[in-house]
């Protein structure tokens, strides 16, 4: 592929064997591809372009902490900069990602989805190093809006037609009074939960993990059930998680933030 070309050469060395297929699944603005070859370890290359925006330093350091805590997560195994672009390189994880995972039932794997985040959220926010309190989350929302990289059109159907600008007018308005803080996934969707043989398997697109507030997470893992699965099997999660009565504004709040994200 082209991409091969552009490769600094300790990396292109090292994937001598691999073949490359981009993988699309996800929102996130690096580009991903899966390496395969045979004899291989399966592995992800991402690729984004280098600025103050970019999410692959932080996804490398939020890996090394995660593994260290002991919780699964592909291993780092290297990671590139020539100024223009950044490369990471993981290891794949075994198994399927939760949005994809048909040998298992959608009440399974929300039930997955939720007994995962409980085992992260358990984590000593003592412990954690990176910061996504909103005091920290709603400077960089207000800085990726005032860069002009919040896509207006890729907001939530409820939201189409605002602009950035008054969304964050209602963030700065609706802030909770306080924040129940865990270690925090940040992008607590399906397709970033993985699982093998009827079992989590993995964390994977972790560089928004850090201390927030437990809605962060709980907020998108319900818009993503209701949105692979339908409304139907929110509640499910909920109660395995042991939220059964959850906050709206709470829910709603998170899910404006995640517009600039």
């Amino acid at each position: 592929m082209i991409i091969s070309e552009r490769l600094p050469a300790e990396l292109a060395a090292r994937l001598s064997g691999y073949r490359m297929e981009q993988d699309a699944i996800g929102r996130s603005t690096a580009s991903v591809f899966r390496l395969e070859g045979e004899g291989l370890p399966a592995l992800y290359l991402k690729v984004e372009e280098a600025g103050p925006f970019g999410e692959l330093a932080d996804e490398a350091a939020r890996l090394g902490w995660l593994k260290a805590a002991g919780l699964p997560c592909p291993d780092v195994i290297a990671r590139e900069s020539d100024g223009e672009r950044n490369w990471l390189l993981i290891g794949a994880l075994p198994g399927t990602n939760l949005a994809n995972a048909s040998v298992l039932t959608p009440l399974a794997r929300v039930e997955l989805l939720a007994a995962a985040l409980l085992d992260l959220h358990r984590l000593p926010i003592s412990s954690c190093p990176f910061d996504h309190r909103l005091e920290k989350r709603l400077p960089v929302a207000k800085a990726r809006m005032e860069a002009g990289i919040v896509d207006e059109e890729d907001f939530d159907a409820a939201r189409l037609g605002k602009s950035a600008a008054e969304l964050f007018a209602e963030l700065e308005s609706l802030r909770p009074g306080g924040e129940d803080l865990v270690v925090s996934h940040g992008d607590a969707c399906l397709p970033n939960f993985i699982a093998s043989d009827g079992r989590f398997s993995g964390y994977i697109d972790c560089s928004r993990l850090g201390v927030a507030d437990r809605y962060q997470d709980i907020a998108l893992a319900c818009r993503s059930i209701a949105h692979n699965f339908g409304e139907a099997l929110v509640l499910p999660f909920l109660i395995r998680y042991g939220l059964p009565a959850p906050d709206q504004a709470r829910l709603d709040y998170y899910r404006l933030l995640d517009e600039f994200f």
